[in-house]
């Protein structure tokens, strides 16, 4: 089997192209290749086999998109994209990577034509919904972005469906919870601080709180990332019909109920190092965001996630020997 990856060098990319490493095999079928693409070229994964290609590519450029499936990738992990927060500083920039870029894969998919249908899994987000919001957002709640990358990702869910009723692609979209905690170093998402106010204060070192306390919102580990997409290239699509699109499940938590982890994974003097300095720009973005969901659509289909933000903290710890 051949496995194509675009935005292959994020933190997502990089564990999930680890994992399909690691195992050697996907839904039962052996991995031969690994095609691996970013802006940046890849890191192959150590202890893979099989053939490993990274390069460096803007898959908004048809020519990209069409060398990247050239060879017919049976399976296509599609987790390229600007994240929200400079999706929002930047409108171009992010109507190019997240709406032009994956119009582009699904474009070179479809003219190869000659009965070429691969799995693809797109990663959405859950910013395709916007305020305002019922306590607990079901299967059923409509798509309202209200910020430009929760739009770019809502079109993409619609073309994807399009695509794959057409007989163009087999899609499947997974709308991520924001994805804690994060190792490395911060990036520009709007939801970032989620990540830093943990991350940081277990290595010692401050970390910045631009929102409240009270602010609450739906998180997983990268650990239950990775396994969602792997299940998503694995699942029998034909119980999802023509909604593609999945919420995935995870823990719902305040601010307040974060830090409270933190301090009985690591006591007060790691809360201490938070230091509250609100930021009007991710408040207002955050505000937009929904709070918790009932993903029971995903949970029948086997879709799991942590039960805890202690478990989000626990599996942070373990991954990363924190």
């Amino acid at each position: 089997m051949h496995v194509l990856m675009t935005g292959a060098a994020g933190m997502i990319g990089r564990k999930l192209a680890a994992r399909l490493a690691a195992d050697g095999a996907l839904n039962g079928h052996a991995i031969d290749k690994l095609t691996l693409i970013d802006v940046v070229t890849p890191q192959p994964p150590e202890s893979f086999s099989g053939k490993v290609a990274a390069s460096a590519a803007d898959i908004a450029d048809a020519g990209a998109a069409r060398a990247a499936v050239a060879e017919r990738p049976g399976v296509i992990f599609h987790l390229a994209g600007v994240v929200s927060g400079e999706a929002e500083l930047d409108f171009e920039k992010g109507m190019r990577v997240n709406l032009d870029g994956s119009r582009a894969l699904f474009e070179a998919v479809r003219q190869i034509g000659d009965g070429y249908r691969p799995r693809l899994v797109f990663t959405s987000s859950i910013a395709v919904f916007g305020a305002p919001f019922p306590q607990s957002i079901g299967d059923e709640f409509h798509l309202t972005p209200l910020t430009s990358y929760g739009s770019q990702k809502a079109a993409v869910e619609l073309l994807l469906a399009d695509y794959t009723r057409r007989g163009f692609l087999d899609g499947v979209g997974i709308r991520l919870p924001s994805v804690v905690v994060r190792p490395g170093k911060p990036n520009k998402a709007a939801s970032g601080f989620f990540s830093n106010i943990i991350r940081e204060p277990l290595k010692g070192e401050s970390a910045v709180l631009p929102v409240d306390d009270d602010v609450r919102h739906h998180h997983a580990s990268p650990r239950a990332a990775v396994g969602f997409l792997l299940h998503a290239a694995t699942l029998d699509l034909t119980k999802l019909g023509a909604r593609r699109a999945l919420s995935m499940p995870g823990v719902s938590v305040t601010v307040a109920e974060q830090i409270e982890a933190l301090r009985r994974a690591a006591g007060d003097k790691a809360v201490a190092l938070i230091r509250r300095e609100p930021d009007e720009t991710i408040r207002r973005i955050v505000a937009g965001w929904p709070r918790q969901f009932e993903a029971k659509r995903a949970e029948a289909l086997g879709f799991k996630a942590e039960q805890s933000f202690d478990d989000i903290i626990r599996a942070h710890v373990e991954d990363e020997h924190v």
